[in-house]
């Protein structure tokens, strides 16, 4: 069992790019689906993100869900224009995470939901943890955990301090399915020493790990954990 959840729950991911979903909780889905937990992604993407070729990540972010087992995935496209009308680019996020008709809080009823954590340097990393937690707010499908993962940049750069005590997940017999979905994403991974490179984040992960006694582990933040 993991996180108290048993195969009648479903987990809900929700990625601010289609990458994060897998550097920031790759092992801990990979826990989900091995236990036979229904896992489903939603990636939040911007179609003109300059330099991405929305096809490409696409096409990246279909492999790398096959690889970790997920249920389902859909990438809501946002269109808005966040510098151009902040508070429209927040309640179309709210409003896809909380009742899209896909993947969401609304159609899936899941029991626990996946975010990116707080105090990302990552603008769009803000906007959609602050959006998913408007989303997960006290209603009928509300998720009764709520957790917050970090991305290996922001554990190299910004440093976020998730909670005072992180939930730990050991991820340390599922590592190389979470290598081996990074791998999907040829056109974001770079060379070590980046953040975002295989060896950097194998060696973040160790040290997650040694922080338990395990060999590999990702750290969560608790926004909510009902028992």
């Amino acid at each position: 069992m993991i996180l108290g959840l048993t195969p009648a729950d479903g987990v809900l991911v929700v990625s601010p790019h289609l990458d994060d979903e897998a550097l920031g909780a790759g092992g801990t889905i990979a826990r989900l689906t091995a236990a036979g937990i229904g896992v489903h992604v939603l990636a939040v993407a911007c179609r003109t993100h300059p330099g991405s070729d929305p096809d490409t990540r696409s096409a990246e972010f279909g492999e790398a869900c096959t690889v970790l087992g997920v249920t389902s995935h859909h990438t809501a496209w946002i269109d808005t224009d966040a510098a151009i009308n902040p508070a429209a680019h927040m309640a179309e996020l709210v409003h896809l995470i909380e009742a899209g008709p896909r993947i969401s809080l609304r159609a899936l009823r899941p029991a626990a939901l996946l975010i990116p954590a707080a105090g990302s340097f990552h603008q769009d990393h803000r906007a959609v943890h602050a959006a998913a937690l408007a989303a997960a707010r006290p209603s009928a499908h509300a998720p009764r955990i709520v957790l917050g993962y970090v991305g290996p940049e922001d554990a190299a750069w910004a440093q976020p301090a998730p909670t005072p005590r992180p939930l730990a997940v050991d991820t340390s017999t599922v590592w190389e399915v979470k290598a081996k979905a990074l791998s999907c994403y040829g056109s974001q991974l770079r060379k070590a020493p980046h953040p975002r490179s295989l060896d950097i984040i194998r060696a973040l992960d160790t040290a997650a790990g040694s922080g338990i006694g395990t060999t590999m582990a990702e750290l969560l933040a608790v926004y909510r954990l009902v028992a």
